[in-house]
């Protein structure tokens, strides 16, 4: 039996009441034209699922928030059925209702535009493993096991 190696990845959702921050990406090569989590990105070698997260949201967002206020909401495994190593992936979902600073975009080129959208109103264009999570989160479940294919 051989090992497979996962590629890992943090994302946040801040959340002011029932509403989440979402980004539109853009030339990325990847669910561009989808609304998507306001930040994420790979965990680097040596560093944890939270403080990713928080890293992510100081890059692509110029806000401080402290991996202690970082809510999970779901572990998730996905894979497309192949062996191919960069569709093995682990990703981690985060809220967030306490952060220091302004969203604000880091990253035009990647990012479009930031919106606010209710959790009950989620838009019609965005990854729907993400969506898995979102549900998640509006349902009050955390720490939830999900699985899902690309």
């Amino acid at each position: 039996m051989s090992r497979f190696f996962v590629v890992p990845s943090s994302y946040v959702y801040l959340r002011r009441g029932s509403s989440v921050l979402l980004q539109l990406r853009q030339n990325t090569g990847y669910m561009d034209g989808c609304w998507a989590a306001g930040a994420a990105g790979h965990i680097e070698l040596g560093e944890t699922a939270a403080g990713a997260a928080a890293r992510e949201a100081r890059e692509e967002l110029g806000l401080a928030l402290d991996p202690a206020a970082l809510l999970p909401i779901a572990v998730m495994q996905r894979t497309d059925g192949t062996d191919n190593p960069i569709e093995q992936r682990v990703d981690w979902f985060f809220a967030c209702d306490d952060w220091v600073g302004e969203p604000q975009i880091l990253e035009p080129r990647k990012c479009a535009e930031l919106a606010w959208f209710d959790l009950d109103a989620l838009p019609e264009r965005m990854p729907e493993y993400e969506r898995t999570a979102l549900e998640a989160l509006r349902d009050g479940r955390s720490a939830t096991l999900l699985s899902s294919g690309f």
